[in-house]
């Protein structure tokens, strides 16, 4: 079993820019009007920090969007690999015959999933919907279970 889980992107890098062209050609408008006069002046610093606030933010959800989570199971190794949105790697792995995997629908995100093992606790897809956390975790189990009893 191989899963690579990504957060959901409703926002495309081809929408972004439309939005940010969309945006300027709003914000440039009032200006037109009033091009030369000491009141265009006295907006253009605000309007130029609205763009660059929208930018930053479209910038930082493109940024996050590369988080994922690639998880692996094999008859006697379970892992699963984190990519953090700025490069760093965090990784976990067990042996999966001993690997207990819980999903706690009362906890601070619904439907909380989390494998534990080899002495830690993780979460897992703190990212994915509530129904999506638990369908991996009903695959999950079917898939530990089969292989428990493959081993047996």
């Amino acid at each position: 079993m191989a899963v690579t889980l990504r957060p959901n992107r409703s926002l495309t890098p081809a929408v972004g820019t439309g939005l940010m062209a969309l945006l300027a050609a709003g914000l440039a408008a009032p200006l037109i009007g009033l091009a030369g006069t000491k009141v265009a002046w006295g907006m253009l610093p605000f309007l130029i920090a609205a763009f660059a606030a929208l930018y930053a933010a479209l910038r930082r959800n493109q940024q996050d969007g590369r988080l994922s989570e690639e998880l692996k199971l094999w008859s006697d190794l379970i892992t699963v690999v984190r990519r953090e949105p700025r490069g760093q790697i965090l990784s976990w792995h067990a042996n999966p015959f001993w690997v207990r995997v819980r999903l706690d629908p009362d906890a601070r995100l619904e439907n909380y999933l989390t494998l534990q093992g080899n002495g830690r606790e993780i979460e897992l897809g703190a990212f994915l919907s509530p129904w999506e956390r638990e369908s991996l975790y009903r695959d999950l189990m079917d898939a530990l279970a089969g292989m428990r009893t493959a081993r047996n």
